[in-house]
């Protein structure tokens, strides 16, 4: 797989039916693995890893509601009193990260309601503070500290 722009992990693979998997230590289970589902395993590690977010708030590819549509989420990371506290979409490195990746995740938004959206492909991130009064993003340089509420 390719070397993405995050810390170096150590990850655990298992090869079944002529497929790479690797281990999710959210979902507890091995996962096929795919160019996206790599950049997620580097998303979970770093907010594990680096930032210090509680494991048991950390929640992968779960199913959303969007205007009686199903879809699904990368990654959340929850507060303790169930609100959303980071809503973060991967994409894979060969996918840019354009402004129909943010509509996406702004789509979800408004049901997920987070404080705080991230977005990459493993090579870019962007984090992001949502301003529900001004209706708009406002631009971090890094992902937010965990704080529970």
């Amino acid at each position: 797989m390719q070397k993405l722009n995050f810390p170096d992990y150590t990850f655990r693979f298992k090869n079944s039916e002529n497929k790479v998997a690797i281990f999710d230590e959210i979902r507890k289970k091995f996962i096929v693995l795919t160019p996206e589902e790599w950049v997620r395993q580097h998303v979970v590690r770093l907010l594990l890893e680096n930032r210090q977010y509680p494991k048991s708030y950390v929640n992968v590819e779960k199913v959303i509601k969007i205007n009686g549509l199903t879809k699904r989420y990368d990654v959340v990371v929850f507060q303790p009193n169930g609100e959303i506290f980071l809503l973060i979409e991967c994409k894979a490195p060969n996918v840019a990260i354009s402004q129909n990746t943010f509509d996406q995740i702004a789509r979800y938004n408004m049901v997920a309601k987070a404080q705080y959206m991230m977005v990459t492909n493993g090579l870019n991130h962007y984090f992001c503070q949502m301003d529900y009064e001004q209706e708009k993003y406002i631009f971090l340089r890094d992902l937010p500290d965990f704080k529970a509420q």
